[in-house]
């Protein structure tokens, strides 16, 4: 490895695609369910790459090439020897629910201060957060690491990668309880970011309402706490929409305070966070008030967003729709979650709801007469939610736009 990183110090880029190739980086040839990179490593070289690491011996042709036994632990290797030699203190944020704002958030706080690099998009997972680490640079003084799981063993693996120094977890939702074989599981996964940094003397920053957060850090005496109030959020300014975004805004303030950030510019970084990517994003059209927020969903950030939406106050001449789709990787939890967020929508008065997916309607369905929501209209598909809001264009409506991204209820916010 150390042979490797040698030659990243003098070409300090990383490409695993061959579309998107940069001049004079190291082309690692990544494999997966349905590609394998080894085919297309002489085409990276063609295009600008000075090094392909590939895991084929067979498509090794000339001294360009570099073979190791499996390219993804390579490149997550690499990884961490580039951390290591940085040296600088990195804060993991992981959670249910929340992550990507907190990640923005956070990371505009310290910026404040420190010269920070954190997570791009949603770059998360096993390949994203090596890429992350690897992206950073010696002028870096901070960096902020999200990193995400859908099943136990994964927040471990991820962290003995990143090596986190401090560490947030969101909260603890009913998230891929498919993955992690149910509400325990879920529990037990995100408490691997707590065991790390109980072990290597790390920092987590714990809202102090959050009881089932805090008995996890009081489970771990060797884990130094930071315990916040929600409280710490309020008369804090911001452009994100929702209730529940004072969670996140309060954790953004803990560290801030920690790390001795003045109160002044705390606040200027909170306020001039402007959501994007479809998070927490409020917008008039010519016709409705939009809250769009349907890059994910789980049954805790759906009941969160659907309960704040409900509880908003809108002017006389308007009505509220909701618009929902389908939350995934639920496996024999799907009906029960997805019924729930129906009775909390029946708990509304006057209030259009629109269903997208065979969950929802799967779930809306089998409700008995007197459980179902009022008012309620279901699609197989996006495309015909479409469909109909271009049949019937509405107006006047105050609307929730909510579900998990490969729904692509993105579509509907031109047509509202």
């Amino acid at each position: 490895m150390s042979a490797l990183y040698d030659i990243f110090r003098k070409y300090p880029r990383i490409s695993t695609d061959t579309r998107r190739i940069e001049s004079d980086s190291i082309f690692f040839a990544l494999r997966g369910a349905t590609f394998n990179g080894n085919r297309f490593a002489a085409e990276a070289l063609a295009k600008g790459a000075v090094r392909a690491v590939v895991d084929d011996p067979s498509v090794a042709i000339d001294e360009r090439f570099i073979v190791v036994d499996d390219t993804l632990l390579a490149l997550q290797e690499l990884a961490r020897e580039h951390r290591r030699a940085l040296g600088i203190p990195i804060l993991v944020i992981a959670g249910s629910n929340g992550k990507t704002t907190t990640k923005e958030l956070v990371s505009r706080v310290l910026a404040e201060r420190f010269e920070v690099y954190a997570t791009k998009g949603n770059l998360n997972n096993h390949i994203g957060v090596p890429l992350t680490l690897l992206s950073m640079t010696h002028d870096t003084q901070f960096g902020v690491v999200e990193i995400g799981a859908s099943a136990c063993g994964e927040i471990a693996r991820l962290s003995e990668i990143v090596e986190p120094n401090y560490g947030i977890l969101t909260n603890i939702g009913r998230s891929h309880l498919e993955g992690f074989g149910g509400p325990e599981g879920v529990r037990r996964g995100k408490g691997e970011l707590y065991d790390f940094l109980a072990v290597h003397g790390g920092r987590i920053f714990v809202r102090a309402e959050d009881t089932t957060l805090c008995e996890m850090a009081d489970e771990r005496p060797a884990l130094a706490k930071t315990y916040y109030p929600t409280a710490i959020a309020e008369n804090m300014e911001s452009n994100l929409a929702g209730d529940y975004n004072r969670y996140n805004i309060a954790t953004a303030v803990a560290v801030g305070q920690y790390f001795e950030i003045p109160e002044k510019q705390i606040r200027h970084a909170i306020a001039g966070f402007n959501p994007d990517n479809n998070r927490s994003q409020r917008r008039q059209t010519s016709r409705n008030a939009l809250i769009i927020d349907c890059y994910n969903a789980n049954p805790s950030s759906m009941q969160v967003s659907v309960s704040g939406f409900l509880q908003e106050t809108i002017t006389p001449h308007q009505k509220r729709m909701l618009i929902l789709g389908d939350m995934l990787e639920l496996g024999k939890w799907s009906q029960e979650e997805h019924t729930r967020i129906l009775r909390l929508a029946h708990s509304a008065q006057d209030v259009d709801l629109r269903l997208v997916g065979r969950e929802f309607s799967a779930a809306y369905h089998a409700m008995s007469q007197i459980e179902r929501p009022t008012q309620v209209t279901c699609y197989a598909t996006c495309s015909e939610l479409l469909e109909d809001l271009r049949q019937a264009p509405a107006k006047d409506y105050f609307i929730l736009i909510k579900g998990s991204h490969s729904i692509g209820l993105e579509q509907v916010v031109e047509v509202l």
